[in-house]
């Protein structure tokens, strides 16, 4: 359901995000275990868009560079706006700073970004809960307390199984 929800959705926006839908429309769900459920289609679109720009996206094969780079951002942005619909301000803010910390990760060739993904799931709309643990991985490339904060809200189980996935997705 999630998956065709996404994939329709992309579809009714543009036909070349129609076009770019690999035929079975089937992904696997890699962080969105970690938070709410309320938050589980609007954080795997914006995992998607993350997908389309950085690794191996589930549901979309763009035809080129310049597609890949609008469909990922459409994707960001309609996920931050189906975060924005269960009306949690906190959940928006916690993923524009995911979305801008990861972009900074990539231009820097920094690892981290899976700590960063599955802590900002699991404590999706804390507010400022992670404020201190994104600044080490910001200033000092340290994942360590995104990778304990996470760890401690969702369990070592589902993280290992959410940075498993995403290891795979990404180069």
């Amino acid at each position: 359901m999630m998956w065709t929800t996404i994939a329709q959705g992309a579809a009714a926006e543009s036909r070349l995000w129609g076009d770019a839908l690999k035929p079975d429309h089937v992904g696997e769900p890699v962080f969105s275990p970690l938070a709410e459920e309320r938050f589980a289609v609007g954080l795997e679109t914006i995992y998607e868009g993350y997908l389309v720009h950085y690794g191996t996206p589930r549901l979309f094969a763009p035809g080129d560079p310049d597609t890949a780079l609008l469909l990922g951002d459409y994707l960001y942005a309609h996920g931050l706006v189906r975060i924005a619909d269960a009306g949690d301000v906190d959940a928006v803010a916690d993923l524009s700073e995911l979305i801008s910390l990861c972009s900074q990760l990539r231009a820097e060739n920094a690892e981290g970004d899976g700590a960063l993904w599955a802590a900002t799931a699991a404590l999706l709309g804390s507010g400022r809960a992670l404020d201190e643990a994104r600044a080490a991985l910001r200033l000092r490339a340290d994942a360590t307390a995104l990778d304990a904060v996470a760890r401690s809200a969702a369990g070592d189980g589902a993280v290992d199984d959410a940075l498993r996935a995403h290891a795979g997705r990404v180069a």
